[in-house]
């Protein structure tokens, strides 16, 4: 959830409903109020693994110094480790809290957490334990940074209105405003000297914003770099110097500014963030850069290596600082710090003693995010953030693999391999499930030289597309459509050939503005739903109602398009039924179109809603349509009489049918098994 725009799934998004249904429908199916019986199996959790997104090195329970992380999970839970061990000192509950990049601790010894999701804010004490302060600002359900001062007054930026607060415990919240009206996001923050550094999305702004007057101005651009499509992405403050990593969760430029002589001085390449130590005696910092742990003095702007490597895409630190471990390679003060998967690293200046070590912070259930049958029978399952891949039994429904792997967006089985697709950047990927699981860039193997399984094909970072939210087996081809990034409308729809190892065609803007949210094949044809949204819901649409479209692959063109269910701003599922006719689902509405004359024929209404979330999929065996509801709810219907059931009230938002004819469906991380043979 870059990483950190994958942090709010749009499946769920809802608008209100905006226009009725096109003049003189069919006839509406009346509903069936049947629902199975002891058809549903629970399966449990397929996906499991920490995640820490946010961290920081401070004094814990009783003092002594530990790692601080949050671990995402339902709920979140602020975490303190012992830096020489890994043990877990402490672990506690943030009640409402899905997870948090903002971590940071105050002088006076206070630990503060900023959460995603619903924007809330908690503070940690060893006398009072954790406390919820509520939501700082009403508008705000993203906190994406906090930094503390000498007087241990907390600072925070948010989105999606792009603001800037602060609080203390004596006078509670102050809302500085937004920053810029061409920002949505406050990414980071920092603060020294009575002012607040705070660092924005695309295009990449940093403010220096008076702590008393609230006065806001912004730095200049460092010399040379083109503030579009990147983002202010790290903002620290160390030893009189201001390090603003420009990227996003990958690595990009660090550059330094100078407070004191209010000028940039250095650049670093490849710096990941997302933090830098605090200065050593001698004011230098450590951070890590091009796979690498260095020590940087801003003085004489020189760079030295400490040959301790950090591999994996994602290599940047969830806090980093210093502690005396007490052990015989480590002596005096250490640099010590988190990495995402609940690893520690430690290294010693004097001695360079250096180690990783997996911490005992536990693992949390993941949201599942793509479920599909793999090409050797078994069902799969891809997670939200945290990402994971999971095989399991079809029989047993029991989890035979699991492995650390990034969030799934959609997958789908071709050509006998299982196609995944990820966030962010848009990644496809090719599994074998007859060779062995090998993944560099999310869990090294210790074994040199095997081929990458998953193998990355190609990306969309460059079309700057995020989501690759549809896969379908195209004939010879795989055809995948994606949503874009922050700031920018309309999704590609590509064909890729296994045989050529090559895309055959990677089309944007095939609907003017739209994502390409699902897809369907048949005879030589690929048929697409879109939405209207981007991949990030701060992106404003341009247009109003989601489309249908046709692209023959032979002709490589658009043959038509059409607005299946006129007010709609998404058509998220598309499945044929056993007669050829494609049925889509938008909103509350299911409805069937003869692709031949191009039109809509048959609607069943579910409900007024407007969601854009909603799945649907056909079961040769019983020819029945399953499909998930505007995330309230499961349900069947045939196509033939258009008489449909809702099969389980929830929170649906993901499911897939097996050859056998079970339907497995998620309700955020716990799997079931639907068995349509029950009755």
């Amino acid at each position: 959830m870059t990483l950190i725009q994958g942090i709010r799934r749009l499946t769920a998004v809802a608008l209100a409903a905006s226009a009725v249904l096109a003049a003189s429908p069919p006839a509406l199916a009346s509903p069936s109020a049947s629902a199975a019986p002891a058809a549903i199996e629970a399966l449990g959790v397929p996906l499991q693994d920490v995640l820490l997104i946010g961290g920081t090195v401070a004094p814990g329970p009783g003092g002594a110094t530990v790692l601080w992380g949050v671990s995402s999970g339902s709920p979140a839970h602020l975490n303190a480790v012992d830096p020489a061990t890994g043990a877990e000192v402490a672990r506690y509950d943030l009640p409402g809290a899905g997870g948090a990049w903002a971590v940071d601790a105050a002088p006076d010894g206070s630990v503060y957490v900023g959460s995603y999701g619903d924007g809330r804010l908690y503070r940690w004490t060893e006398q009072g334990g954790i406390r919820d302060l509520g939501r700082p600002l009403a508008s705000e359900n993203f906190i994406w940074t906090v930094a503390a001062d000498s007087a241990s007054r907390i600072y925070g930026g948010t989105s999606p209105g792009g603001r800037l607060f602060g609080y203390d415990p004596v006078n509670g919240v102050r809302d500085y405003g937004k920053l810029s009206p061409a920002h949505a996001y406050v990414r980071s923050v920092a603060v020294a000297g009575g002012k607040i550094y705070a660092g924005t999305e695309a295009p990449a702004a940093v403010f220096e914003v008076d702590a008393e007057t609230g006065a806001s101005t912004q730095l200049p651009t460092p010399p040379g770099l083109d503030p579009a499509g990147k983002w202010a992405y790290d903002v620290n403050v160390a030893g009189g110097y201001l390090y603003v990593r420009y990227s996003d969760a990958f690595p990009g430029p660090a550059h330094v500014w100078d407070i004191a002589a209010g000028a940039w001085i250095d650049r670093l390449e490849a710096a990941h963030g997302l933090d830098v130590s605090p200065p050593d005696e001698e004011g230098r910092v450590y951070m890590v850069k091009a796979g690498e742990l260095v020590r940087y003095d801003p003085r004489s702007r020189t760079v030295t290596p400490t040959g301790m490597p950090f591999t994996g895409r994602v290599a940047n630190t969830r806090g980093i600082g210093w502690a005396e471990l007490g052990l015989p390679d480590y002596p005096g003060r250490s640099v010590v710090g988190l990495l995402w998967r609940g690893m520690m690293f430690r290294y010693n200046p004097q001695t360079g003693a250096r180690s990783f070590v997996q911490t005992a912070v536990r693992g949390e259930p993941i949201d599942v995010t793509a479920l599909s049958e793999g090409p050797d029978g078994r069902m799969y399952a891809g997670g939200f953030l945290n990402g994971g891949f999971a095989a399991l039994n079809a029989k047993t429904g029991e989890r035979e693999e699991f492995h650390t792997f990034s969030q799934s967006e959609d997958m789908t089985t071709h050509d006998g391999k299982l196609y995944v697709g990820a966030y962010p950047q848009a990644r496809v990927y090719s599994y074998d499930p007859k060779l062995p699981w090998n993944s560099a860039e999310y869990s090294p193997s210790p074994e040199p030289g095997p081929a990458d399984n998953p193998a990355r094909l190609f990306d969309f970072a460059a079309d700057k597309q995020i989501r690759p939210r549809a896969t379908v087996s195209a004939g010879r081809y795989l055809a995948v459509g994606t949503m874009p990034d922050l700031g920018h409308l309309g999704g590609v729809l590509a064909l890729w050939d296994p045989r050529e190892g090559s895309l055959r065609t990677a089309q944007r803007h095939v609907v003017k503005d739209q994502s390409i949210v699902s897809l369907a094949y048949r005879d030589g044809v690929v048929y697409g739903g879109t939405s209207i949204h981007s991949g990030q819901s701060a992106t404003p649409p341009t247009q109003t109602e989601a489309r249908l479209f046709a692209w023959s692959v032979r002709e490589n063109r658009l043959l038509w398009e059409i607005t299946p269910v006129p007010g709609k701003p998404a058509v998220p599922a598309l499945a044929f039924d056993d007669r050829g006719r494609l049925w889509g689902i938008a909103g509350g509405e299911v409805f069937a179109v003869n692709v031949h004359a191009r039109k809509v024929v048959s609607r069943v209404t579910l409900s007024p809603s407007a969601s854009a979330s909603g799945q649907l999929v056909f079961s040769k065996r019983d020819r029945t349509l399953y499909g998930a509801h505007a995330g309230s709810s499961l349900f069947s219907l045939d196509p033939r009489s258009r008489r449909h059931a809702v099969l389980r009230e929830g929170p649906v938002h993901h499911l897939a049918v097996h050859r056998s004819g079970d339907v497995y469906f998620a309700e955020g991380p716990q799997l079931y098994r639907y068995d349509p043979q029950i009755r």
